[in-house]
């Protein structure tokens, strides 16, 4: 079987026909399902959808539970928690709904760890970390546009010359580069490129 346009987060079962991985939709997998939007819904109290998955977290005096209900639990309600909390042997430990989040110091609230800047995020050559609340994602280098050739996606230049995208003179040659553009000023011309005379 042959995905001529891929399968992301699935695998090809025909002819351009995609078997989607759990959490995924679309023609290619490429779509993260929201979980939460579901009917029935996921979970009892509030929900928040992630990559390929989603999790769930109860209101305050509220207890998770392993089938993603919400238990009232009278510790939990003292501790106070932003996400809801687990308690373990009488201790109570607040939560938070993502490996992206972390107890913040007061031990109730959760902050954001930026992954991009810890390095706990790798991406690969070609493309930047963007820092999102409670995860993170690889975005192409600016000058460079996500393609989808030979069964993988992959960074790949953007000729600014060829879209049009260029700030080049009238009177100036647009020549593209790896990632970005140059200009150089015709004959009988002076200049940067941008500005020719």
């Amino acid at each position: 079987a042959t995905c001529g346009h891929g399968c992301k987060y699935g695998e090809c079962m025909g002819p351009n026909k995609c078997k989607c991985f759990p959490g995924f939709t679309g023609k290619t997998c490429n779509q993260d399902v929201n979980e939460c939007g579901l009917k029935p819904r996921p979970c009892e109290h509030r929900c928040m959808n992630t990559h390929g998955s989603y999790k769930c977290y109860c209101l305050n005096g509220y207890m998770l539970m392993p089938d993603g209900t919400c238990a009232s639990s009278r510790t939990c309600d003292m501790v106070n928690c932003q996400y809801g909390c687990e308690e373990v042997k009488g201790q109570v430990h607040c939560l938070c709904p993502s490996g992206g989040l972390q107890l913040g110091p007061n031990g109730r609230t959760c902050i954001d760890i930026d992954e991009c800047s810890t390095g706990k995020a790798v991406c690969s050559y070609n493309r930047r970390c963007v820092n999102t609340f409670g995860s993170f994602y690889c975005k192409c280098q600016q000058g460079y546009e996500l393609k989808y050739t030979s069964g993988r996606y992959s960074c790949a230049d953007v000729n600014e010359c060829v879209t049009n995208t260029h700030r080049c003179n009238l009177h100036a040659e647009c020549l593209n580069t790896q990632g970005s553009f140059q200009c150089k000023c015709k004959q009988g011309y002076r200049g940067s490129g941008f500005d020719c005379a």
